[in-house]
């Protein structure tokens, strides 16, 4: 592991071990430690180099956060919308281009290739794009090179039949995203999504100040989060506008849920459904030169808290990303991960799916458990 790793931290993953050794987390909280002194005007750039995977979504979550704190900072706050929607759909290409084929399948030159071919002419991945024919653009890359269908069409089948739509599409497609997910279909495991653990404090103000305040005052609140005393998840399947309730029950699901995510943030806007209007994010003071602020991002719901000294510094920095949720070392991941049995190549297959649906925004690896080495050697 190199030194930038080791500062980012790491997940090592045990497989049928039983919790909490079944996931270790070794991610420091370098935010508040790093932030604390700042000036106001540097911590945007020092948050988003801290967390670099989705430093555009902390860049403008830490200015939400210091504009609640003290009205004249960064008051022109138009263009948050249009980033958020452009970075979350970059952030999900880029996570089933090149993050899916390594974690889905097994190693397939071809299926590779057809996969890089595809992010090539993606219109995402073009820094030139118009902005005003980037969204229609990505549409037509949709439905001719991912879903071989009008993708308000895959929509509303996902909508209707959930992970059955899913599966059928899956199997009549012949495209790549379509073949990633049939490599994944048996390596299939249950996940404890309970939907009243859908991490959605932001609904009410009352629990989102419970967050905060429990950030503030508790020690190591930051790394080992809980919601209403208990673990939480978050991720695309626990957006504040979604209609769709309970959430898929199964890794394989959650792969759906974020293709539909992407399709959602390419339709044209509207409110509480599409585009720009899709992903939720807002903020609050919370006392006199205090401010807490959240916004709906790839992998889950980000939460940012500042407060300033009497000469205008931060005197506290406080991040909760998305991974501190899906990966404590209690909770989803570690859950689903402790459940899993089978050969040590079916272990393997079956973890590798949890992290791509999960998806942490570090390094992880997979260790043998003694029952895994166990079957090995029989």
């Amino acid at each position: 592991m190199n030194t930038l790793s080791a500062l980012a931290g790491a997940i090592r993953l045990a497989p049928g071990a039983p919790i909490p050794t079944a996931l270790q987390s070794s991610r420091p909280d370098w935010s508040d430690r790093l932030g604390r002194g700042q000036a106001t005007q540097a911590l945007p750039t020092l948050v988003s180099s801290l967390f670099s995977l989705c430093g555009q979504a902390h860049r403008w979550c830490s200015q939400l956060a210091l504009h609640a704190a003290d009205p004249r900072l960064f008051p022109d706050l138009r263009e948050l919308p249009a980033v958020l929607q452009r970075e979350t759909a970059l952030e999900h290409v880029r996570r089933f281009g090149l993050d899916w084929p390594r974690q889905l399948a097994q190693p397939d030159d071809a299926l590779t290739a057809r996969v890089l071919d595809a992010l090539r002419r993606c219109p995402l991945m073009q820094p030139t794009a118009a902005p005003a024919a980037l969204w229609p653009a990505m549409r037509d890359w949709l439905s001719a090179e991912c879903l071989q269908q009008e993708p308000a069409e895959w929509l509303d089948d996902w909508r209707a039949a959930g992970t059955d739509g899913l599966q059928r599409w899956s199997l009549r497609s012949s495209g790549w995203l379509a073949a990633l997910l049939r490599c994944a279909r048996e390596a299939d495991v249950p996940l404890p999504l309970l939907a009243v653990n859908a991490l959605r404090p932001q609904a009410e103000e009352h629990s989102l100040r419970a967050v905060g305040a429990a950030l503030a005052t508790k020690p190591g609140f930051a790394i080992r989060p809980q919601w209403n005393g208990q673990c939480a998840h978050t991720g695309t399947w626990s957006r504040l506008h979604d209609d769709v309730s309970p959430p898929p029950a199964t890794a394989w699901g959650l792969l759906g849920s974020r293709i539909a995510e992407l399709v959602r943030l390419c339709l044209p806007d509207e409110p509480r459904s599409s585009g720009q209007h899709w992903l939720a994010w807002g903020a609050i003071a919370t006392g006199h030169g205090k401010g807490l602020a959240w916004v709906e991002m790839a992998r889950g719901l980000l939460i940012h808290q500042v407060e300033l000294d009497s000469h205008g510094l931060v005197a506290a920095c406080r991040v909760i990303a998305p991974t501190e949720w899906n990966f404590h070392p209690e909770g989803l991941a570690a859950q689903a991960v402790s459940a899993i049995t089978g050969s040590p190549e079916q272990m393997d297959r079956s973890v590798r799916l949890v992290m791509a649906a999960l998806d942490p925004c570090v390094p992880f690896s997979i260790e043998p458990t003694e029952s895994s080495q166990e079957m090995q050697h029989a």
